[in-house]
């Protein structure tokens, strides 16, 4: 295990994004597409927000109707916007905080995935999945 091995060895640097005027559906479709659960908003690639796919299950009545009725997801997503949603002034890492640091940020804070940002710009995303993965090469 390198001692100070930095985020941008386990990051995801292609990161697929959401801008706040964006709907909600579009998320969803995003979260199921790519099999991921948190999407940075950005504007002109500097980070406003991030939305989790909990942040939408929170609104959906799929696990109270055990139904897959889309049309009553659709329904809820149209009665709010991204903005509304998305968890705002969040925290993010540069590519070059070690792995170290990450661990302690996502430990401390309880957060499940922080944009990397070099300059004001996104460069990557890292999540608790990464960091598992990364442990695990480790044994």
């Amino acid at each position: 295990m390198i001692r100070k091995a930095p985020v941008s060895m386990i990051m995801t640097p292609h990161v697929i994004t959401l801008a706040q005027d964006d709907n909600l559906e579009k998320a969803e479709k995003l979260f199921k597409s790519y099999n991921i659960r948190h999407i940075p908003v950005v504007e002109k690639n500097v980070v406003v927000g991030m939305l989790s796919y909990s942040d939408l299950l929170r609104l959906s009545f799929a696990d109270i109707t055990n139904s897959n009725d889309t049309a009553v997801d659709v329904m809820i997503y149209n009665m709010f916007t991204i903005h509304q949603v998305m968890k705002k002034n969040i925290e993010s890492v540069s590519s070059s905080c070690s792995i170290k640091e990450v661990a302690k940020i996502l430990a401390k804070k309880e957060f499940h995935a922080l944009p990397v940002i070099n300059n004001n710009q996104l460069v990557g995303i890292v999540t608790t999945t990464d960091l598992i993965n990364y442990l695990l090469e480790q044994f």
